[in-house]
Order: C-alpha cells, then sequence, then structure tokens
C-alpha cells in the first residue's frame, strides 16, 4: 500500500488461496499484457484467454509467458475446451494446453451437453497433471438447472479434482447466478452457501454491483472472475471500502454512529 490508514480489511496476499481475482482477457496486446501486469498483477491470481480468443490473438505463446513469468496463472476458457470436446478432439486439447506450457485447464459445458459422469471422470484424469478449473451452469438463457442440482454438481466436482468450481454467469452477467436483469439469484446463492464449501468458489462477477453483492454477502476475501482487465484496481477499492458501495462496511460503530443523522 502507498500510504496506512486504519480499519481497512486484511486481503490475503499472492500466492493465495482465498480472495481470489479471475480476470478476463479479450484479446488483449502484449503492451497491453504488460501494461496491466504493471498496473495491477499483484492483485490478479489468473487469467482467462476468455471463450475462443486464444484462437485468433497475435502473439499468443509471448502473452503466455508475460503472465506466467508475472506469477499469474493463465488459462484457455472453457468455450475453447468445448470446442475441441464437441469435434471429438479432447485429446488434442490436451497436447495444446502442454504446447503452451499451461499448468491450468478449465473444463465447462456451459454449451454442449456433457453427461456429468464423465465431465467428472474427465476431471479427475485432468487434474493428476492439471491444475483444473470447471464451471457450473449453462450459458443458455432458457436452460434452469434445479437449485439442488446446482448444489450436486459442484459438491461432485470438487470431489472429483476440481480446484474450483466456476458459478456460471456468462461475460454477460445475466444468466445462472444472476437473474436476466444482473441482479443476484439470491435463492440459488443462498442453496449454494448452506451445502458448498464457498472458499473453493469463484463467483463470476462481471459489473460492480454484482462484485458489490458478493463482497458483502463473504466479505472482503471472496473468489471473484471474469473481472474486465480494466477494472482491477476499482474493484480492489470494494474488497477494502475505500468506494462508496463498501464504504462503512468494515467501521467500527462509533466511526459509523458519527455520519447517523
Amino acid at each position: 500500500m502507498n500510504f496506512s490508514l486504519p480499519f481497512i480489511p486484511e486481503r490475503t496476499l499472492k500466492p493465495r488461496r482465498e480472495g481470489l481475482n479471475m480476470i478476463m482477457d479479450k484479446g488483449l496486446g502484449i503492451y497491453e499484457a504488460q501494461n496491466l501486469i504493471d498496473s495491477a498483477g499483484h492483485l490478479i491470481d489468473f487469467v482467462k484467454l476468455g471463450f475462443g480468443t486464444s484462437y485468433i490473438t497475435k502473439n499468443l505463446e509471448q502473452k503466455i509467458v508475460l503472465y506466467k513469468n508475472a506469477g499469474i496463472k493463465v488459462y484457455f476458457g472453457g468455450t475453447l475446451f468445448e470446442a475441441f470436446y464437441i469435434r471429438n478432439m479432447v485429446d488434442d486439447y490436451l497436447k495444446l494446453i502442454e504446447k503452451f506450457g499451461l499448468e491450468v485447464m478449465e473444463i465447462s459445458d456451459g454449451e454442449v451437453i456433457i453427461p456429468h459422469q464423465e465431465k467428472c471422470e474427465m476431471i479427475a484424469r485432468f487434474s493428476k497433471y492439471a491444475f483444473v478449473l470447471s464451471e457450473v451452469g449453462s450459458k443458455e438463457a432458457g436452460v434452469v438447472i434445479p437449485n439442488n442440482q446446482w448444489v450436486n454438481m459442484m459438491n461432485l466436482e470438487m470431489e472429483a479434482g476440481s480446484k474450483y468450481v466456476i458459478a456460471e454467469a456468462r461475460e454477460a452477467g445475466n444468466i445462472g447466478i444472476y437473474n436476466k436483469d444482473g441482479s443476484a439469484n439470491t435463492s440459488l446463492i443462498d442453496a449454494i452457501k448452506k451445502s458448498v464449501n464457498t472458499a473453493k468458489i469463484l463467483w463470476e462477477a462481471p459489473h460492480k454491483p454484482q462484485q458489490v453483492f458478493f463482497v458483502k454477502e463473504f466479505g472482503a476475501n471472496v473468489n471473484l472472475g471474469n473481472i474486465a482487465h480494466n477494472e482491477v484496481i476499482a474493484l480492489e477499492t470494494v474488497r477494502l471500502g475505500l468506494r462508496g458501495d463498501t464504504f462503512f462496511n468494515w467501521l467500527p460503530d462509533e466511526l459509523k454512529a458519527k455520519q447517523q443523522h
């Protein structure tokens, strides 16, 4: 920190297991990635090369090395895994992971239907030599997964070897753990909170109101994902109570009382 302030919540430091930030890279150039690392690399735990952007992005290998050298875990978005899966090319996907020296991989079924037992078997297989993230929830607006099924799938995927389970929200933040208007699906989130180890969940929260919700609900060290690359610092101020939305969260009652009218 550049200076001291009392009553700031204690944040976990990298390398950490909780309080994670997963950032979306949707095609940043080399210099943009380096600027991101210079300004906020100390706050970033994962960079997801979003959906299929790694197929097109220039200087991909060089950018991956930049992130890895900065102590950031980088991986291909789950949609790319599904693109290989639906083409019966899972072994080719594993070769791709090895080619680019990636230590993290995401297994998702947001676009394609994968029998859950098969998905868990892949998690168990891949977790033997990779840091596996898995994602629960469909990207299709018409697909409704009952709350108890969400809970069951999350727990089974953790048991299979997933290090963190990602709670699906899409890049738009209007599905899965959110309602169509982007507000939190509190019924689902409450069900998950009661029956799943939330320290092992990455909640996708692309928009500020969603980030504020989870910080207020779970505290400064909640795991958040799908954060825009230019919102990392701003999110940290939400976590620390240095932004209007959470300004009073960590202050003692005697200071809050001064503001009562």
